[in-house]
């Protein structure tokens, strides 16, 4: 999802520029996660393969050649009521052009949906406004075993003074904050007599449009929220199956992570090496062994201070970094890491890999479940641990997306709701969209969907949970994030239903549950809910009618906050 805003009629460029980017690229299938960047993924190696294949390989879905791109444009009029606080009425008309699509090949497989909204308000009380938002993510394999994956990001959301992030509601106001974030990057595998090779690099960047920083009291707490990131991982690993020279899998690994976040020049590094030994026990089911070191540090510099040695925010609302500071050290953990896990896998329906070990300085548990009982439906559920920024998380996510689905909207404001409809993969982004502080963090956390479709009607539900401590460097201005909890829960559903050869309903819902030890920011919940009925009136127009509701409420605000909204338009389909 590439995402840009233009408010008072100016457009932010480099939005449009990814937006572009991201629907040219083509890349290859979602392959499993690095040891030292897929926490959220199997854990596992290219010798723990009970059929002896690395999960890394390229493996092309060969279900035929499907294309379908739709583009189309629509007009709507909406109609937003404040219930709380207040009784405002406002109303506004919306014109919006875009595309959806899926397309797969032998080689190639890339879904999108990409939108853009102009927002035209009716009153002194409504805003002007346009914004792209969309979802992307695709492969191709370009040569034998080496295939290229791209993809991209938006989304819409509130984000209060303290970094926490709650879904956006109807209006394109200052109120919402447009994030976005693009990755891409190659997969090789091979083999080399009995042994198999494995090698993965991605890139990602991420961006959150929001101009303001806070800070309480002069020289006191900050609040400030993520600007923008780089990231790279890259990861290789070697090895043999089990019983193909020796009765157990032998094996080894490295990798490479590193995350560049411009808020006071925060960088996250974590190198790690390792070897693993897997052993059969049946025919389904593995234990394996690893051991290795790791070598991780986050550091950053101290904000500009001024003449009276208070913090100087810049133009754009952000603590202006002294780059003649020397880089403090504010987590430096190296040293012996291990961990034990089962892989079973009784059938290709259903997968279970689940680790336990130390890493970062502690317990760590990891693992993953995929049943898909038939072509059907898929339950999916990940343990994530890791140590990152807002940025690097998001692009994990966003790599773990599959690369066919249809993306759930809100139907009022063509916003993403966090999953999207598919029956292959990791389904949604919520777990990280919780919190947008600009401190780095571990990450802790459980995220699991559950898809099915059966005759004309398409249903699925997410829900998860993350915990993320957060890391500064003492004596910088950020200090007093060091130690911050942020716990987030969150929910998201969907269902759809054809009536006809002609006409449709749907309906989603969602909600999020954030609690914060910091005394500034406080417990957050965001909750709503749509329904949507489409009818079509020839074969390329439809009109389409919609009603929601939508809820804030936040421990430091007197009135929770409830809007509804009700919406009519009309849709032409090339």
């Amino acid at each position: 999802m590439i995402s840009g805003t233009i408010r008072s009629g100016r457009f932010s460029p480099v939005p449009a520029a990814l937006a572009i980017l991201v629907l040219g690229a083509s890349a290859a299938p979602a392959a499993a996660q690095s040891i030292g960047y897929g926490d959220v993924s199997d854990g596992g190696s290219a010798m723990s393969e009970p059929d002896g294949e690395s999960p890394r390989a390229s493996r092309p879905r060969g279900q035929g050649k499907t294309f379908e791109v739709t583009p189309y444009i629509e007009a709507a009029q909406v109609v937003t009521a404040r219930l709380s606080p207040g009784d405002d009425v406002v109303t506004y008309s919306q014109l919006s052009a875009g595309v959806d699509g899926v397309i797969s090949g032998r080689n190639t497989g890339v879904a999108m949906s990409v939108r853009y909204t102009r927002q035209f308000g009716w009153g002194k009380d409504t805003q002007d406004g346009d914004s792209i938002s969309g979802l992307v993510n695709g492969y191709a394999t370009v040569a034998p075993g080496l295939t290229v994956q791209a993809g991209g990001l938006a989304t819409r959301s509130e984000i209060d003074n303290g970094g926490t992030s709650v879904p956006g509601g109807s209006q394109f106001d200052d109120t919402a904050t447009q994030i976005y974030s693009v990755y891409a990057g190659p997969s090789f595998a091979t083999r080399a007599g009995d042994a198999t090779i494995a090698a993965n690099y991605r890139i990602g960047y991420t961006r959150v449009e929001q101009s303001d920083a806070f800070v309480a009291t002069p020289g006191g707490a900050a609040a400030d929220v993520f600007d923008e990131s780089v990231s790279h991982v890259a990861d290789v690993e070697a090895g043999v199956a089990p019983g193909t020279v020796l009765p157990v899998g032998l094996g080894g690994g490295a990798s490479y992570y590193q995350e560049d976040i411009s808020n006071l020049d925060q960088r996250v590094r974590d190198i790690q090496v390792r070897g693993i030994v897997t052993v059969p026990v049946g025919r389904t089911l593995q234990a394996t062994g690893a051991v290795g070191y790791e070598d991780v540090e986050i550091s950053s510099r101290d904000a500009l201070r001024d003449a009276d040695g208070l913090p100087v925010v810049g133009s754009n609302g952000r603590y202006v970094t002294d780059k003649s500071a020397p880089r403090q050290i504010a987590y430096d953990v190296d040293g012996l890491i291990w961990d034990v896990g089962v892989m079973w896998r009784p059938s290709s329906r259903t997968s279970l890999t689940a680790h336990l070990g130390r890493r970062y300085g502690s317990t760590s548990v990891t693992g993953t479940f995929s049943y898909a009982p038939d072509r059907r439906s898929l339950l999916s559920v990940a343990v994530y641990d890791n140590v990152a920024g807002f940025g690097g998380q998001l692009t994990r996510s966003l790599n773990s997306l599959p690369t066919d689905f249809e993306v759930v909207r809100d139907p009022l404001s063509g916003d993403l709701r966090g999953c999207v409809d598919s029956l292959e993969g990791s389904n949604c982004l919520n777990s990280a969209l919780g919190s947008v502080r600009s401190s780095t963090f571990r990450a802790r956390g459980v995220s699991g969907s559950y898809t099915v479709a059966f005759g004309r009607v398409s249903a699925g539900i997410g829900a998860g949970y993350d915990r993320r401590k957060f890391i500064a460097a003492p004596g910088t201005v950020l200090a007093a994030a060091n130690g911050v909890i942020d716990e987030a829960y969150w929910m998201s559903a969907f269902v759809s239903k054809e009536l006809d050869m002609r006409s449709a309903i749907s309906g989603n819902v969602y909600a999020s549950w954030i609690d914060s030890s910091d005394a500034l920011t406080g417990d957050v919940t965001g909750i709503g809910a749509t329904a949507a009925y489409n009818r079509s009136l020839t074969p390329h127009l439809s009109a389409s009618a919609a009603v929601g509701i939508d809820g804030t409420k936040r421990d430091d605000a007197i009135d929770d906050i409830w809007n509804a909204s009700a919406l009519l338009g009309v849709r032409y389909s090339f």
